[in-house]
């Protein structure tokens, strides 16, 4: 019998398209013993059960599908699945696994992991506070320096701040010095972020970002290469079970490397490996495993890094739900491993049922104390 696994895709984030795309890659890839059920969100919030194609998905006809009907995730353990509306009652389908492609808000940010923790099916990728964690800028810088995992001068600051916006310049000024990046705390996909270089672009970028959040990030601009590494395994299993992959140079179109340079743009080139000494090479494999571990991230992420000229290697952020379209870095990096999409696939579904095995012995151990 074929394992039976959601894919989630869509979503209310601002990166609801890509969310598409990816999930129709995986659609495509999954492991020939798996039965695709994908639920696409919509970006008003409502869940359907789309029997369409896959080029339904990419395009966004998707939810003109005649064929669509509501579908949740049920979060009573006794189900293990999705409830199904026909007509005017649900029915019930037992589910093994669930990817949730999901990019963004509502979607890598512990939200959905926590609706699949409670449900108790397992679901690949990182669990609820890697994600939430991963998410928000503030809480990763913070904890990169308590672990020791070097990176870039930073501060924060809450739109609630505004006001005080001359102070906060001049200690930005003298802290990171211009040029500066300003970012939403809580944004993938490069969403909101402004290289400001004077005080006027740096007011400008603020207001920019506090469109996407509340909090908002401050990081020097570092002059380097763009380093990114792919990493996959538990984290609970320790370091030395991670696979971290040859990291890759991304050669954006762009002037960083944003929305568009990751998505839109053909002109975005990715190099394997990149363009760095073998001594920086092993440092960024190091440190990605290093990182990973110490956020306790679960299946896959993608750790992303600047390498400075004078061979100085930062981590910038991790990505726990990279995108998975044709041109994403993390499939890219992990082929260049010789671990195929299909492979992959199965090796993420792989994890997520021993993370779930795990996690559910641990909870019935301390259940029978």
């Amino acid at each position: 019998m074929k394992k039976k696994v959601v894919v989630l895709f869509g979503g209310v984030s601002s990166e609801h398209e890509v969310s598409r795309v990816s999930a129709a890659c995986a659609v495509e890839n999954l492991p020939d013993d798996c039965e695709a059920l994908p639920i696409g969100i919509t970006k008003d919030g409502r869940w359907l059960y789309f029997p369409g194609s896959t080029d339904e998905m990419r395009s966004g006809a998707w939810e003109q599908n005649e064929g669509c009907c509501e579908a949740i995730i049920s979060p009573d353990r006794s189900v293990h699945g999705i409830m199904i509306k026909e007509g005017d009652a649900y029915t019930t389908m037992y589910v093994d696994v669930v990817l949730p492609w999901l990019h963004g808000r509502n979607g890598e940010d512990g939200t959905v992991q926590g609706l699949l923790e409670i449900s108790g099916i397992p679901y690949v990728g990182c669990g609820v506070l890697a994600s939430s964690t991963c998410m928000d800028k503030i809480v990763t810088n913070t904890l990169f320096d308590a672990a020791g995992v070097p990176h870039c001068r930073w501060d924060w600051m809450t739109t609630a701040d505004i006001d005080r916006f001359d102070e906060i310049e001049a200690r930005l000024a003298e802290k990171l010095h211009y040029p500066i990046f300003v970012k939403p705390a809580n944004a993938g996909s490069s969403v909101g972020v402004t290289k400001a270089t004077d005080k006027e672009q740096l007011r400008a970028a603020v207001e920019l970002a506090a469109w996407h959040d509340d909090r908002i990030v401050f990081e020097e601009a570092v002059v380097g290469h763009e380093v990114e590494c792919a990493v996959m395994g538990n984290a609970e299993n320790g370091e030395a079970s991670l696979l971290a992959s040859t990291p890759g140079e991304v050669l954006a179109a762009a002037e960083f490397y944003d929305y568009d340079a990751k998505y839109v743009s053909s002109e975005s080139k990715t190099v394997i490996p990149a363009h760095i000494e073998r001594e920086q090479l092993m440092e960024v494999r190091r440190l990605a495993r290093k990182a990973y571990t110490a956020l306790g991230c679960s299946g896959l992420s993608r750790c992303d890094f600047f390498v400075r000229e004078d061979g100085t290697v930062l981590i910038n952020e991790i990505n726990t739900l990279p995108g998975f379209t044709p041109i994403s870095m993390y499939p890219k990096l992990m082929a260049h491993e010789g671990i195929a999409c299909r492979e992959l696939l199965c090796k993420l579904i792989a994890l997520a049922e021993e993370r779930s095995a795990h996690r559910k012995a641990v909870q019935k151990r301390s259940c029978n104390r």
